[in-house]
This record gives structure tokens, sequence and C-alpha cells, in this order.
């Protein structure tokens, strides 16, 4: 059965526009709280980023599973992971996070976790929407779920993420700039890496409401460049919205993206024989991060792109790590979804181990040009499946001749058709995307 309101990454879209409204959240809440609640007694875990409508939608919410018999525990704003992480560690039901990511703060959007602090199965997400279109009966009063707050969240996230170390580590001498994107991590991450030693420069942590990654954060990474560089840092660590993409910079001001420090977790374990198996990218993975664990052995998989598709991948094949270029990687030794300040760890501890900067442990990975183009269309047909725009992307791969590929996708969180063009020559492969982007565009008007 297809999806009425789920798409890869829960319910996102344009606060007040159906059906990210006060009062679909509040069927939503009660149907959750219905659906949780038959499978036996019901506690959800409800935490938020920092954008000003996550007020108004944890409200709704909270009415809703009340309304149901469930109870709630409100952890206000904390990064996604360490919801995931809490619904473990309290034996809740489930989780909710009210966030849209790295969305601007005029989106919000709705993610769930089962009680192991994984996304919710198909079939538990599909009883949520048949429940929606149910009419919404609220449970006698001395049943009503009561509502809590768990004011020690921060806290014991802190030592959770900690305890992803070992507990001799000490980052001293280190030098970072950490950027929170004015979102759920700007109280958690800083402390984090100070109480592991480091000295921390923190930009993006005075979050208003409508100032959630506004030029800033992994979706904006010049204001991180240039602290690195002015402050003489050793490196530079830049969070999204919600906490769950991690990207850096090293002491030259370049970017390092999530398929390079992927690879410098994955090399790290392989060198310590604790990888276990292979590495799980995505569609957009770079072509060099391929050659690159096949120069030492690992062996590489693609999956969709998404972090639900990574998991899914990793879960089959029982393996360690997988992540996207966009900088959601998951570490499953020590977590069960995508973890920034986790991930961010663990590429700090790869690099004290080899005793190298971010710039050197960088070099082993040779990343191939690889050109996206982002184009806006207003819904409809799928530009992808337009016939010509399906015969220009199988002449430009022939012409490629097997040194690149071709991508197209639709995203599943935003208005875009991503036109992904990779190969060996960087003005060939311009060309190609700029040339796909075009009759995308004009296919879409």
């Amino acid at each position: 059965m297809s999806k009425k309101y789920f798409g890869t990454d829960g319910i996102r879209g344009r606060v007040g526009v159906y059906p990210i409204t006060p009062d679909f959240m509040l069927r939503l809440g009660w149907a959750a709280g219905m659906a949780f609640r038959s499978m036996g007694a019901c506690r959800v875990l409800v935490g938020k980023d920092t954008r000003i409508s996550g007020y108004m939608f944890e409200s709704a919410l909270e009415a809703g599973l009340s309304a149901a018999g469930a109870d709630v525990m409100l952890l206000g704003p904390m990064p996604t992971p360490a919801i995931a992480y809490l619904t473990r560690t309290f034996h809740a039901e489930a989780g909710i996070v009210i966030s849209a990511s790295h969305n601007p703060h005029d989106d919000n959007g709705i993610k769930f976790f089962s009680g192991e602090g994984t996304k919710l199965p198909d079939e538990v997400e599909l009883m949520i929407e048949e429940l929606l279109d149910t009419p919404m009966a609220v449970v006698e009063s001395s049943k009503l779920g009561k509502v809590s707050r768990i004011n020690d969240a921060p806290g014991r996230y802190i030592e959770f993420c900690k305890s992803s170390v070992p507990s001799s580590t000490s980052f001293a001498g280190l030098k970072i700039v950490v950027d929170c994107a004015h979102g759920a991590t700007y109280k958690v991450a800083p402390s984090v890496f100070r109480e592991l030693g480091a000295e921390v420069v923190v930009l993006s942590a005075q979050p208003n409401g409508l100032n959630i990654n506004d030029n800033c954060g992994s979706t904006h990474m010049g204001q991180l460049q240039a602290a690195v560089l002015a402050e003489h840092a050793d490196l530079g660590i830049a969070f999204d919205g919600d906490g769950d993409r991690v990207l850096m910079v090293d002491h030259t001001g370049a970017v390092v993206d999530g398929d390079e420090l992927l690879f410098i977790i994955a090399r790290d374990l392989h060198a310590r024989n604790k990888l276990q198996g292979g590495v799980v990218g995505t569609l957009m993975s770079n072509l060099g991060l391929e050659l690159a664990l096949a120069d030492l052995g690992i062996p590489f998989v693609r999956a969709n792109v998404g972090d639900r598709y990574v998991i899914a991948e990793l879960l089959e094949r029982q393996w360690l790590v997988g992540g996207e270029n966009s900088g959601h990687i998951v570490c499953f030794q020590h977590t069960t979804t995508g973890d920034a300040i986790i991930a961010a760890l663990q590429v700090l501890m790869a690099l004290k181990r080899r005793d190298e900067g971010l710039a050197q442990s960088r070099q082993a990975l040779r990343k191939c040009p690889q050109i996206l183009v982002n184009v806006r269309f207003g819904g409809g047909a799928n530009p992808v499946e337009h016939p010509a725009v399906k015969e220009a992307c199988a002449r430009v791969t022939a012409a490629m001749a097997g040194r690149g590929r071709v991508l197209l996708r639709k995203s599943g969180t935003e208005p875009l058709v991503r036109v992904m063009v990779e190969g060996d020559d960087e003005a060939q492969v311009r060309g190609y995307a700029d040339e796909l982007a075009k009759l995308v565009a004009e296919v879409s008007a």
C-alpha cells in the first residue's frame, strides 16, 4: 500500500499548509497514540528542534496522545538521535521528533522512532494513516494519558555521546570550531567536546525560533570555513538543524563531506579489525569513495538515497557503518540511527589514532568530479519519468563510455529534482549536468 502522509523521512512540509497544521497534528498524535496503545501500555517521548512552530505542534501532539490514553514525556529541544537513544533507555513504546532537519524555519515535520530507537516499520506507519481517517474518540477521563517533562535529558545524552569513545580519551590541545546551526545541538554539542578536553569555539548557538539553518550549519559552510581560518583552529564541525548530519572543515578551510568522513571512520575500524563487513553508501556517494574502499579490500554497496535505506541495508547485511555524502552517518556499533555528534567523535578518534590532521587523513580518498544541480518544480508529474529526460540521460551515459554516471531523482523532502553527473572530466561533467538540469526545468514548466 502506498502512504498518504509519510515520506522517506516522516511527514514534512510548510507550516500552516496541510498537513503541517495544528489540527492535523492533534489527530496525528491521537492516531499514533491509538496505534502504539494497541501494542500494550503506551509511553511516548516527544522532542523537537528550535524552530518556533515546534511549540505549537508539541502542544497539539501532546493533546492528541493524551486523548488516546498515551503517557507523554516531553524532552524539549534535543537532537533527533538523542530522542532515538532516550526512547530506548526509557523503555518507551515510541519517540516523536518535531523537526524539518536542514530545512528553513517555515517548514516543519514529524519523525517517529520505535521503542528500539529505529524508524517505524511500514506497517505501523500504515496503521497510523488508517486511524487518521477514522473519527477521533477520546478515552474515558480516568484513562487519559499523563504528561511529564524529562529535565535531565541533555545530561543523559551528553554522557551517552562521550561513552562512544574510550573513557581515557582526551582531546586536549585540539582547537575546534563547532557550528550548531542555531538548532537542536546548540546546548549539547559544545559540552560534549569541551568535556573531552578540546578547546571549542561555538558558532550559531543562539536560536530564536526563526534562525535555524539560516546561513549556517551543514547547509551553509562559509561561516565555519572563515572561522576555522580566523581562529587558526585544527578543524571545524558543522551540524544541521536537528543534529543528524555532520560535515567538517579542515585547517585550510576546505569542506570535508560525508563520503570523506565515512571513509575515515571505516578505514579506522578496518585497521583495528572492527569493521564487521563493509560500508553502505547511496546512489549519490562519490565514485572515489568506492575506489578508495576497494583499495583497502573493504566491500561497498549502494542503497537508495535516504538514511532509512542505508539503515535497512546495514541491518540486512549485519554491517556497522554507512552514510550519505550529505553527512548522515550511521555507526551501528554505538547507536541505532544517524548521529552527527557520535560520527564527529569517531572521526576525531580516527585522526588521533593515526596522529594526523583532517587535511592529511582525507587524502587517501580522491573524489571524482561530481556536479549536483537542484531544479525546483511545482509538483505534478515526476520530471524524471518524462521520455525526453530519460532519453537524454541514456545519451549522456553512453557518451561517457563507462567513465562516469548519471543520476536524477526527485527529493523526498523538498519540491526538487536532483540532477547528478559524475565522471573523470570536470568540464564535461559540468556541461552534461547543466544540459540535463535545463531539460528538467523545461519539462517541469
